[in-house]
């Protein structure tokens, strides 16, 4: 594709911040879908059903399906309204403010990276389950878990692969998702095909245990396998459907990824009994081999979970790097951020920073990162409410903002949506807080304070009194240019 030139007042060529808008609707949901199906479902499931049972840990998921899909038809009214890359970044600028903006995208920043920088270590450790002869070269040992250079290099070489991945078109990284999404439905169809042959309905039973206690313990989890879906609105301005088409795949994906959580403990639960499901290290990968009668189908259920490894990786790569390309576009940080590659209109800087933090991910071992993705866990959850705020005040303050997407109807239904999500979204919060079902070790409280303090070095630089509306982007890069001259002419 020719190279695009932009060209300033006078005629001159100038750097371009236009991203190619290359993405179908099958892209778009691919990526918003793919980045919920990670590889919780294939190890998570026996544990969810001894705890609530199978009906009570159904029930869990549909809740938190409505919960996210409240979350998610605010988004998808504002991503229609601003398709813009970046999505809470654009969002909140315009109804919060430069620095609630700030707070919102390095929340979610934070968020896409921990869990990036994860799945880099996930990989690894669950090819181990395909070639065990991985554990090689012993190098270290990092809070206890084991490091090893054969190991490791496995998941530094596939970080490096989604990389250029990316860099080169979000048109190639999206097949790559395409193709990874379709194999992970083929082996979803074969769970609930083996469900047919090899299920009992009396493996289901019990269908609730554990009452209020074990279907909460479940539902605090349920929320963050849905993290992912705001991740269409981070490559809104790379699509090339209609933005109201936009806001409906937001919703379209949530739906899809309960259904997928829902099937998957149906059919893991119709294998065999509970006990033996909870003794198992990976539990439904156990469970497809005894649907089939054959280890292989628990090998291919395994091969599954790795191309949803793939798929949420590809996915929150996609989501981190533009929202960093935004802020660095805004000069929220440095502008270095917000270039684009010359040739392949790509967040290039961005996506080699992001890059380079999951390269080097799985040398620091397993209990590491999963503190990190816990720390992350809490300000994704933050940015989700500043999201639901800014809906209600834009709502307010601009009434008449073209919103080719209006959730709710003309009436008060879109209000009532938008208070459920942030009353919902505080709610969750609070789960982490210590005392609570979801609380937080101290080590991932720690990172998450870090992660704030190198934020506060950032926040601290933007121009306060920037009120928001419709020309808070603008005035934003107005300030910070008028700061840049005053500097240059002191000098």
């Amino acid at each position: 594709m020719p190279e695009a030139t932009d060209v300033d007042q006078h005629g001159k060529p100038v750097e371009s911040t236009s991203l190619i808008k290359a993405l179908g609707s099958w892209d778009t949901l691919a990526i918003g879908f793919g980045a919920m199906i990670g590889f919780g479902w294939v190890v998570l499931t026996g544990g969810w059903l001894e705890s609530a049972g199978t009906m009570g840990a159904v029930l869990a998921f549909a809740a938190g399906g409505v919960i996210m899909a409240l979350v998610g038809l605010t988004y998808s009214e504002l991503v229609a309204a601003m398709p813009l890359a970046g999505g809470e970044h654009n969002y909140v600028i315009r109804g919060m403010g430069a620095r609630w903006a700030f707070i919102c995208s390095w929340a979610i920043t934070g968020g896409y990276i921990t869990i990036v920088a994860f799945e880099a270590v996930a990989l690894p450790r669950t090819a181990l389950y395909l070639f065990p002869g991985l554990k090689s070269v012993k190098l270290w040992e990092v809070a206890g878990s084991e490091v090893f250079l054969s190991w490791a290099l496995v998941g530094a070489g596939a970080a490096l692969i989604l990389t250029v991945l990316n860099i080169v078109g979000i048109k190639l990284a999206s097949a790559a998702q395409t193709f990874a999404v379709v194999f992970l439905l083929i082996v979803g169809l074969l769970l609930v095909s083996g469900s047919f042959v090899g299920g009992e309905t009396g493996n289901l039973k019990p269908l609730f245990s554990g009452g209020v206690s074990g279907f909460v313990t479940v539902l605090v989890v349920v929320p963050f396998l849905f993290v992912g879906f705001d991740v269409i609105p981070q490559s809104a301005e790379e699509v090339k459907i209609p933005p109201r088409q936009v806001g409906k795949l937001v919703v379209v994906s949530v739906i899809m990824a309960a259904i997928w959580y829902i099937m998957v403990v149906l059919t893991t639960a119709s294998s065999m009994g509970v006990k033996d499901l909870v003794g198992s290290e990976l539990a439904t990968a156990d469970g497809m081999g005894a649907l089939w009668g054959t280890d292989i189908m628990a090998k291919v259920l395994v091969a599954g979970g790795i191309a949803g490894i793939v798929t949420s990786w590809n996915s929150f790569l996609i989501g981190a790097s533009r929202l960093i390309f935004a802020m660095g576009r805004s000069k929220m940080l440095p502008t270095w951020f917000g270039r684009l590659h010359p040739k392949f209109r790509t967040p290039t800087n961005a996506l080699l920073f992001i890059g380079a933090l999951s390269v080097a991910a799985p040398f620091f071992g397993e209990a590491m990162l999963g503190w990190l993705v816990d720390s992350g866990s809490p300000s994704i959850v933050i940015a989700y409410f500043l999201v639901a705020v800014s809906f209600l005040l834009l709502r307010r303050r601009e009434p008449a903002m073209d919103r080719p997407l209006r959730v709710g109807g003309r009436g008060q239904g879109g209000l009532v949506i938008g208070v459920l999500a942030a009353v919902l979204c505080l709610a969750l919060t609070s789960l982490y807080l210590p005392g609570m079902p979801a609380s937080l070790d101290a080590a991932p409280w720690i990172l998450f304070g870090l992660w704030w303090v190198v934020g506060a070095a950032f926040f601290f630089r933007i121009p306060g009194g920037i009120k928001a509306g419709p020309g808070a982007e603008e005035e934003l890069a107005k300030r910070f240019i008028e700061r840049s001259n005053r500097s240059r002419d002191l000098n």
